[in-house]
């Protein structure tokens, strides 16, 4: 990996946030021509039919994680007169980022940005210029590689997933035309860049070749830890913050309307990350499946953990914990997924559910923010931890995987030390939690500005499916 570094956290803090307020025009003015030279340079390319066919699976899997299990899961959480919202919300926002992944999206997040390429690509593959059914991505593997259709395929899925998970946070309040811009603005200037911070590199064949800051730190994150889960849980938590509580909160019952559908989206997720984990490695290879067996195991252990901690201190265990747990057993082993071996990934999913029930139990009640649907006490907490733990559990001691060296003739596995990798690990989540929270502040406030964050009070009573959507998702027989 490239080890350049910033020369002090103030240099970080500053750059990143000019980065994150420069406008796009700038975007297109720094960035270089990269494909052409990427192209010079790589070897000759093999690509496997049987990769290519387990990452378009993949593909679909994770699609199913976000319609319908997202929705599913989000929806069945709300009361029946919001239901219709939450299903329109991540539906619509699936639509919306997909478009924008192939007009910029893809090319701001994985290609080279010249001077800005420590945080953001550039526009040298906007409308997916050059990309073509011959041309082909690499994999881990040096000479490996899958279309490139397939991997901005992939991607794709991860970009329209992530946005969706943060509606959770503010669900029953939030116009829809807010959400909808919100969106826009979130992947363009927070997600986009994150992607490409965390996961942009030249490649086995092109390893010295700048990379994203995040990755030049050294840290690790095989399948979206703080590109997906700390990313939009902290975005979650500023939004449920800025737009205020629910009316009624805490003085009226709110509990969920449908634990049946709740269950039924918890599953689907748990089928679809899968191919969300397993996917990562873009290979059908021994680490798929050491990511495929870690997601079994993690979810697993988190799920049966939720449910004793709820035992313990309720006297019962209810499907709400089991879904809850299951899910952040998910998040927390996201990042560790082809790192860990199963049994640290149990330990993983064992420890992350008491964390995550501590701040969904005591934190939030405790600070009396309204985060409707836990978003930030499982996705950004289990993020935060998985990524951390990511960098003990891929130590070879341990039984995991170590991290590939490129820099070695026959890319042999190594790990630098417990301290070093949770040192890297750290200040991943430190950067992710700065760009996606003082970002995602910036752009509330620019909505709020614009159009209006929140219904009003009438809307909110009489409930978003009908005073926003004008259609309820029950009828009376």
């Amino acid at each position: 990996m490239s080890t350049s570094k910033f020369s002090s956290p103030f240099a970080l803090i500053c750059a990143a946030s000019a980065a994150l307020l420069a406008p796009v025009v700038a975007f297109a003015q720094e960035a270089a021509p990269a494909a052409a030279t990427t192209a010079a340079a790589a070897p000759a390319f093999t690509m496997d039919k049987g990769d290519n066919a387990w990452m378009l699976i993949s593909s679909a899997l994770v699609l199913l994680m976000t319609i319908p299990g997202l929705a599913l899961f989000y929806g069945g959480l709300v009361r029946a007169k919001n239901m219709l919202s939450v299903l329109m919300q991540v539906f619509m926002i699936t639509a919306v980022v997909a478009l924008l992944w192939v007009t910029y999206g893809y090319s701001l997040a994985f290609t080279d940005g010249g001077s800005l390429n420590s945080f953001v690509g550039g526009f040298s593959k906007a409308f997916l210029a050059g990309v073509n059914t011959s041309s082909l991505a690499e994999t881990f593997s040096k000479g490996v590689a899958i279309p490139e259709y397939t991997f901005i395929v992939f991607q794709m899925t991860f970009a329209c997933i992530t946005p969706g998970l943060i509606v959770g946070a503010f669900a029953e309040r939030v116009k829809f035309s807010a959400v909808m811009l919100f969106v826009v603005l979130w992947v363009t200037f927070i997600y986009f860049p994150m992607a490409h911070m965390v996961w942009f590199w030249g490649g086995p064949s092109s390893y010295t070749s700048p990379a994203g800051l995040i990755f030049s730190y050294g840290a690790i994150d095989f399948a979206g830890g703080t590109v997906v889960h700390i990313n939009a849980g902290i975005a979650g938590l500023v939004g449920a913050i800025m737009l205020g509580k629910r009316t009624g909160y805490k003085k009226e019952i709110m509990a969920p309307h449908s634990m049946t559908l709740t269950m039924v989206g918890a599953s689907l997720l748990w089928v679809g990350w899968f191919g969300f984990n397993a996917g990562s490695n873009l290979e059908a290879n021994g680490y798929a499946s050491l990511a495929f067996i870690n997601t079994f195991v993690a979810t697993a252990a988190a799920a049966v953990s939720w449910c004793i901690v709820e035992s313990l201190a309720r006297g019962k265990a209810s499907m709400l914990g089991g879904a809850s747990g299951a899910v952040a057993g998910l998040v927390a082993i996201t990042p560790a997924a082809g790192f860990a071996g199963p049994m640290g990934s149990i330990v993983l999913g064992l420890i992350v559910s008491p964390v995550c029930y501590f701040f969904v139990d005591v934190v939030k009640n405790k600070f009396n923010y309204d985060d409707s649907l836990d978003v930030f006490g499982v996705h950004c907490v289990g993020g935060i931890l998985g990524a951390l733990g990511t960098g003990i559990l891929v130590n070879p001691a341990l039984g995991g995987a170590g991290i590939v060296d490129y820099s070695t003739a026959d890319f042999a596995a190594s790990y630098a030390g417990t301290a070093t990798q949770v040192l890297a690990q750290a200040k991943g989540v430190l950067t992710t939690l700065l760009w996606s929270g003082i970002g995602s502040a910036i752009l509330y406030k620019i909505v709020d500005v614009v159009i209006g964050l929140r219904v009003s009070v009438e809307a909110e009573r009489e409930g978003l499916d009908l005073s926003t959507h004008g259609e309820a998702a029950y009828h009376a027989s």
